[in-house]
């Protein structure tokens, strides 16, 4: 890819393109580089990579609910192959994100989603990486996506008890319960082949926001803030566990509902 402008950051293009194996050497070594050196690119490279992931499955239900005549106006559109340096396989990338973004307003939960990264090149700062992985997936979530009811407290209990015992960790609707913000579902993800427990509240001030839980080695570790996505996020490890809440709720309101969950938690 000779029109490759190396004085720029790489696009969504390029960074397919070099995942496909349609990269000659120097344009490959160039695009490591900069996975390497950019937090921004690495996390973009990341995102594209769970393409070879089975989203088409996990995605299945929102397809079919898709307005036919709408998807193929838009599909239309867009380049062909010959156009594009992207190659497509199935109903490739561009329809399949075309034909989420036509049909995700209908959408309602996502059960079972699976969350992972193919590592192609080591990244120093796993804890960053799970998180960075949760925001992805919960800026596809909308109002919508959190639409159906949550269930009674046994209901609940059965959610909590099944995703307490994949992480060793006892969980209970007080436990996790935040003040004015609505419990909507739980549930175990697979995230690096490992289990990620989220569970799902709804703000009616800020939209969908999450607890999510992975087992951790690291050791114990105060709170600390980030800004993912657009999201704020709050995250701690316990001795065995690493949390995190994250939503679009401000900053300060996030810290408060974290301190909650913590102490119970912890209690």
């Amino acid at each position: 890819m000779s029109e490759f402008n190396k004085g720029q950051t790489p696009t969504d293009e390029q960074l397919t393109a070099f995942i496909d194996g349609e990269l000659d050497a120097a344009d490959r070594e160039w695009i490591e580089q900069q996975i390497t050196d950019d937090e921004r690119v690495a996390e973009r490279f990341d995102f594209l990579s769970r393409s070879a992931l089975p989203f088409t499955e996990a995605f299945q239900p929102m397809l079919a609910e898709a307005p036919a005549a709408k998807l193929q106006a838009m599909l239309d559109a867009i380049p062909s192959v010959e156009q594009s340096n992207v190659r497509t396989a199935g109903i490739g990338r561009r329809g399949f994100l075309a034909a989420i973004a036509a049909s995700f307003v209908a959408a309602v939960a996502i059960d079972r989603a699976v969350i992972g990264i193919g590592h192609r090149l080591s990244k120093p700062d796993e804890d960053s990486e799970w998180r960075a992985a949760v925001a992805e997936y919960l800026s596809l979530y909308t109002v919508d996506t959190l639409s159906a009811p949550a269930g009674d407290r046994a209901q609940q209990l059965a959610q909590l008890n099944g995703v307490g015992s994949k992480l060793g960790l006892p969980l209970a609707p007080e436990t996790v319960a935040m003040p004015g913000i609505e419990f909507k579902r739980a549930q175990i993800l697979n995230y690096d082949s490992k289990p990620l427990a989220q569970i799902a509240y709804l703000d009616p001030e800020s939209g969908p926001m999450a607890l999510c839980i992975v087992q951790s080695a690291k050791g114990a570790a105060a709170p600390d803030m980030e800004n993912r996505r657009g999201m704020n996020v709050v995250y701690w490890c316990s001795a065995t566990h690493a949390f995190m809440l994250i939503g679009h709720a401000p900053i300060d309101r996030m810290q408060q509902l974290a301190a909650d969950v913590r102490a119970h938690l912890i209690a």
